[in-house]
């Protein structure tokens, strides 16, 4: 493969890694626990934009029940953004370069 071929082909591989990257950013990703009592909303950053709240687990004398479940949710939430990020990430691909994310 000549150099100019390949520099084509990486500026398209940057422009798919670019979207790829904004479109999950865009996307809001939610978390939940305690059978949907408890719910959150993430950016896709990462960033905390939503909670709420069942009355049934907004308790004085047990908020170690409310902490456990805001934890599970947001938990849940980050890791559903890995996983769209592997899957976006590994969408994107480029010919002759195997076992690097965003290259085949």
């Amino acid at each position: 493969m000549n150099m100019n071929a390949m520099m084509k082909q990486l500026q398209q591989v940057q422009k798919k890694v670019l979207s790829a990257q904004q479109e999950l950013e865009s996307a809001r990703i939610e978390g939940e626990a305690g059978g949907g009592k408890v719910r959150v909303v993430l950016s896709g950053k990462g960033d905390l934009l939503d909670v709420k709240l069942d009355k049934s687990v907004v308790d004085p004398e047990d908020p170690g029940l409310l902490e456990d479940l805001l934890l599970t949710a947001f938990k849940q939430a980050r890791d559903e953004i890995a996983r769209r990020s592997e899957e976006v990430m590994g969408a994107v691909k480029m010919p002759g370069m195997p076992g690097m994310p965003g290259f085949r």
